[in-house]
């Protein structure tokens, strides 16, 4: 047989160890028409090339694909693959704790090893399907796939993308991560012609483009942290800093990351970091968390709770 045939013949034996727990050598023989000791020379390749096979002898023994030091690649069929790449798709944009970003980086690798004719299934059932995920924007997962290519790959990206006024330019960055909310995507990345590091909405983005232009990762700053002040600082006319008689995780379970940062400040307290289109509106949102409160920034926010504090007084009726 050339080595072509017996490459072929082992990863098919591959392909059968990883679909149930355990054969005996007569059935893998039967599977690949060959011989039992064709079946234990090919057992031997894989161990040699790092695959954890386990044999037992005597009746009921057999061959089972045991747990090495690290991953070994997976030999999917079609239907494996399908399902496999929209369960990706819906975990990358779905809320549980941390399953996204690894989905997303499963999903990139998945997409790029995948057949058109693949591609085109996991595309068609992905469009068939919608899931009850709140009200979170939705992401088309073909710019999540070449948007976490291009971080992985340091190459530039080309887009459109719409501003806050609903105007479009044209975008090249240098893209260095994507950060998820419960409600929206967001890509932080270097703005070559601004000449500035900048946070995106991916759903404000239209027609992206992985380039083959790479560059050179700069020093930048904790995307998370970076996106996080963006997206709770920057859209808003007012900025306001108060101190709340709480545990930083007490105030993070009623305020969501895109409303606001918490930072610890002494025992018992900590401080809120948030933005807002109006003074009233901070004032209004901060007294219903229902913490004692204590307003450090701005000093004309005092003023305003002072102000709402009498018009409550004198809609309760009480003097």
């Amino acid at each position: 047989m050339t080595a072509e045939g017996t490459t072929e013949r082992v990863l098919r034996l591959l392909s059968l160890l990883q679909s149930r727990l355990s054969w005996t050598a007569t059935e893998l023989a039967a599977e690949l028409g060959v011989t039992d000791r064709s079946v234990r020379r090919d057992v031997e390749r894989l161990r040699a090339l790092g695959y954890p096979v386990h044999a037992t002898a005597g009746v009921g023994g057999g061959y089972q694909l045991g747990a090495g030091t690290r991953l070994p690649p997976l030999l999917l069929d079609d239907d494996e693959a399908i399902a496999t790449a929209v369960s990706l798709r819906l975990a990358a944009g779905g809320t549980v704790a941390g399953a996204g970003e690894a989905a997303l980086r499963a999903l990139t690798k998945l997409d790029q090893v995948m057949p058109p004719r693949l591609r085109a299934e996991v595309r068609a059932v992905h469009g068939a399907t919608d899931t009850l995920l709140g009200p979170g924007v939705e992401i088309d997962a073909e710019l999540l796939v070449t948007l976490a290519r291009a971080c992985r790959d340091a190459v530039r990206v080309r887009f459109r993308y719409a501003g806050r006024g609903g105007e479009e330019h044209e975008r090249t960055v240098e893209p260095v991560r994507m950060v998820a909310t419960s409600r929206r995507w967001y890509l932080m990345a270097y703005d070559v012609d601004r000449d500035d590091w900048r946070t995106f909405r991916l759903d404000r983005m239209r027609e992206a483009t992985a380039t083959t232009w790479r560059f050179q990762p700069r020093e930048h700053p904790d995307p998370v942290t970076y996106v996080q002040r963006g997206v709770t600082e920057a859209p808003y006319r007012y900025l306001s800093r108060i101190r709340l008689r709480a545990r930083p995780e007490q105030v993070r379970e009623v305020v969501p990351p895109q409303v606001g940062r918490v930072e610890d400040d002494r025992d018992g307290w900590c401080v809120l970091i948030s933005g807002g289109p109006s003074l009233d509106w901070i004032v209004l949102h901060v007294a219903l968390l229902g913490f004692e409160a204590e307003i450090l920034d701005p000093p004309e926010l005092r003023e305003t709770a002072a102000r709402l504090a009498r018009r409550l007084t004198a809609l309760s009726g009480m003097s």
